[in-house]
Parts: structure tokens; sequence; C-alpha cells
């Protein structure tokens, strides 16, 4: 069987004649400082600084507030949390909480023995707190009281980001990203493909998991099996923060404020997104089927790009509701479908193994 290619790369414009490559924007700010930590809770997005607190943006990072009252001078904060109304700030100094959109903020660090918290994430009623240096804490009380889960994780640990997806919690760390499914009982290392291991922060959508690192932007589909480089017009690659907020993806760099890339264009669908469309199997070997579920029977022009944008095949079939497509001749590696049923088009992902 071919070896199945866990990367790719889809480019912008995907609907016209003539492909341009996809890239990151910059922000209007927050400018001036380091941004360590992004967190998305409905419409608000919060980006916290190196030493200037953190800042609040409601208008899709047009533009940003400061919202400090009651953070301990300028401590540099690291990493945010959301559960329901309640926000909780990894500074150094330990765990804030805020229930006022970061109007104020307390202290909640009892039992946390190492109060600079690197890392925050939440699964249920469980709070994660990863620390420079003293690796992570669990709280099952919203931050009342703390205890060390260690086990499987390097010695003196410096945990910098997290991210849950169901049962599964990945921590990012100076030694690449660990998975835990027993709610930190037991780590595991899965770093294959991660060729900078400095991972500073996660990122969830759906099944895609992005790690911000020393070196860049990594997105993985399979949970961690394998890691593919997604940073294309990223100039600044020292990637502190990442947070996904409605259709884009935002990260924070060291010095070059916060970036952002449309989720679309790396071949990630909306979760309120209907398609018309299905592939199935997918992955898949010789043939693949296209099916029209919701759209009327017209005639259909199929599109195969590789992962560099360029066009592999294009062919026209008469007016039908399942297509059969022949891709035996393709070497194994995620391609991009490009279907068009009359005046509508979609993009699909396909892995061919």
């Amino acid at each position: 069987m071919k070896n199945v290619i866990k990367t790719f790369i889809l480019l912008a414009f995907f609907g016209l004649s003539s492909l341009v490559n996809a890239q990151w924007q910059q922000t209007n700010g927050p400018y001036g400082g380091n941004i360590n930590c992004i967190a998305s809770d409905g419409t608000n997005i919060f980006a916290g600084t190196n030493g200037q607190g953190v800042f609040l943006s409601s208008n899709n990072g047009s533009s940003w507030t400061a919202v400090n009252n009651g953070l301990p001078g300028w401590s540099p904060v690291y990493s945010f949390a959301i559960s329901g109304t309640n926000i909780f700030a990894g500074i150094y100094g330990g765990v804030f909480l805020s229930s006022n959109n970061g109007s104020s903020w307390t202290a909640v660090n009892n039992g946390l023995t190492n109060n600079t918290v690197s890392s925050l994430a939440i699964s249920g009623t469980n709070i994660f707190a990863g620390t420079y240096g003293d690796g992570v804490f669990l709280s099952s009380n919203n931050g009342s009281s703390w205890t060390a889960v260690n086990n499987g994780l390097p010695a003196n640990t410096d945990v910098y980001s997290f991210a849950i997806s169901g049962s599964n919690i990945f921590a990012g760390t100076y030694d690449g990203v660990f998975l835990s499914v027993n709610n930190g009982t037991s780590w595991t290392a899965i770093n294959n493909g991660l060729t900078n291991h400095f991972v500073l922060s996660l990122a969830i959508s759906g099944t895609n998991i992005f790690a911000g690192t020393n070196g860049g932007v990594f997105l993985t589909t399979n949970n961690g099996t394998s890691w593919t480089a997604v940073n294309n017009g990223l100039t600044n690659t020292i990637v502190l923060s990442l947070a996904i907020s409605g259709s884009n993806i935002f990260a924070g760099t060291d010095g070059g404020g916060v970036w952002k890339r449309a989720l679309s264009e790396m071949g990630i669908e909306e979760n309120n997104y209907k398609s018309n469309i299905t592939l199935y199997p997918n992955p898949a070997n010789n043939k693949v089927t296209i099916t029209n579920n919701n759209l009327p029977a017209k005639e259909t022009t199929i599109s195969i790009f590789n992962i560099q944008g360029e066009l592999m095949l294009s062919e026209k079939f008469k007016e039908q509701n399942a297509i059969e497509l022949n891709i035996s001749k393709f070497a194994g590696g995620i391609y991009i479908l490009k279907i068009q049923i009359g005046n509508e088009i979609e993009n699909k992902k396909l892995v061919i193994q």
C-alpha cells in the first residue's frame, strides 16, 4: 500500500481559474510586546502579553482594549482557559479567575507549588495548569486546590500549552507534544514530523490540531500521529499562542503582533457548514465515489490538485448524482478535489493510500 503523506496546503481563491497562495495576515495590534496567549469566547478574543497584561477585542482583531483590574503589576500573562462565564489566566504569579469578561481578576492558587503558570486547559470539571519546571497540576474545583499529575513527562518539564479533544489531552512542552487519554494520569510523546519540538502553543478545530512552535505552525489531522508545517506568509515564525475563532485561526508571535488565517485555506470546513457533496471511501485506494446529496443533477466538472496547488486531473461528467472516479494512477498523499456542479463549487480533501 502506498504511504499516506499526512500533509496538505490548500491555496486561497480556489474557485478561481488561477490559484493564489493563501497566507497569514497581521491584525491591528496589540503591538509593542510578545503575545503569549490567545483565547476566544464567542465574539470576544483575549490576548495575553509579556508586560502589558490582557487585551480584549470584540471586533475580530480590528481593535484591542486592556482589561487588567486585579492582575498584579506588569506580570507576564502566559495562558488562558474558558469554562462558561469563567476565564482563567495563567501568569507569573499563579492562576487568576475572571467571571466578567476580564473586567476584574482574583487569584486561585491553593496547592499550586509553582506559581509560574505557562498553560491552562479545561476538560469537564478538570482544569489543567502547566508550569515552568514542575510539569502539570490538576484542579477539579475551579482552582480552589491543585495536585501534580506528571507520570510519563520528562523531569523538570516546562509545559507551555494544552489542547483537549474529547478524552484526549495534548500538552506542548520543550520536548514536543505529549498525549494523555486518562486525565493526566500518564503521558506519551507524539512528535512524528514535528521538526521543531519547542511547542509553545496548541489549538484544536474538530479533528485538526495546530501546534505553534519556535519554528512556525504545524498541523495534524490524526491526533498527533504525524505533523505538517503550515507557514505560508507567516514572516514571524516564533508562534507563542494560537486560538481559533469562527472561521479563522489566530497566531500570536514573538514581537510581531497577532496574525490570522482562514481555516478554509487549509481544507478545514466550519462546523456549521452543511456540505452538498460526500466522498467515499476516504481514504481511498483505486477509486472514489463523489455523491451529490442535495443539488439537482447537472453537468459536473471534477478537478484534482496536489498539495502544491498543481492541477493533476480535470474531467467533465454528464448529469448524474454519483460519479465513480479512477484514482489508481495517483501517488499516496492528500489532494484537493474541486467539484463544480452547475454554478455550485465545493472543495474537498481526499486522502489516497
